[in-house]
């Protein structure tokens, strides 16, 4: 598989075409981003952590029949993919509320609901990544509501399996964000990336962050915490 041009750049991420037009190749950066690109920084072998603990999921997501972009895992920052227009929608899936939930609502980080939350943003950056509804989503022509049935039902499973493999390495899968996009055929895939960029995870024992809040918090120990999330999984694939 021959690499070509730079397609397109993102905070943490490059993607770059081949010379076959229903794949492309994705290279992890070290970059680190937060608040919609107030807070940056460089934090070394981030992307090579990133990769790796993707790849894994991927694997696990594909093994339980859901259906990913991921093709392989090229070397330590680079993936090979199948080729989508991603929609512009961000899911976000919450188990226990954190983050920006816990400050809009006013509720106690950390707090376990009775029931799983999704929501969903429009991905703009100059807008703030709102939240919306699916009527939003569908008048925004993103999507039918056809096509959202099939995301939550897909949503649905993709949180059901991550929870119970996480749950096998002591970490509590608090929340996480994917995004979806159309293969050429037009077929709705799981796309991006799943990463502790990407995931809220804590230590089941400790209740330690073990994140990008570390980033997002200035708690420090970041890699440390990646790459503790790797290793753990690493141990399942052994």
């Amino acid at each position: 598989m021959k690499q070509l041009e730079l397609l397109y750049e993102g905070k943490a991420k490059q993607v770059y075409a081949t010379d076959d037009s229903e794949r492309i190749i994705i290279r992890f950066k070290d970059t680190a981003t937060a608040y919609n690109n107030l807070k940056k920084a460089v934090i070394a072998n981030k992307g090579v952590l990133n990769n790796d603990i993707s790849a894994m999921l991927y694997r696990h997501l594909e093994a339980a029949g859901i259906r990913t972009h991921f093709i392989e895992k090229l070397n330590e920052r680079d993936q090979l993919c199948r080729r989508v227009s991603i929609i512009p929608i961000e899911v976000i899936v919450r188990n226990i509320v954190a983050g920006t939930m816990a400050q809009r609502l006013g509720m106690e980080e950390g707090t376990r609901p009775s029931n799983t939350i999704i929501d969903l943003c429009y991905k703009r950056d100059d807008l703030g990544d709102p939240l919306i509804n699916d009527d939003h989503a569908v008048a925004l022509g993103l999507v039918t509501y056809d096509e959202l049935k099939g995301i939550y039902a897909t949503t649905r499973r993709i949180n059901e399996v991550l929870t119970a493999l996480f749950d096998r390495v002591d970490i509590t899968l608090v929340d996480f964000k994917i995004e979806y996009g159309r293969t050429s055929d037009g077929e709705i895939i799981l796309a991006d990336e799943l990463s502790p960029d990407t995931c809220r995870l804590w230590d089941k024992l400790t209740g330690e962050k073990l994140d990008k809040d570390r980033f997002r918090r200035d708690l420090g120990k970041i890699i440390e915490a990646y790459g503790e999330i790797d290793r753990r999984l690493k141990r399942l694939e052994e």
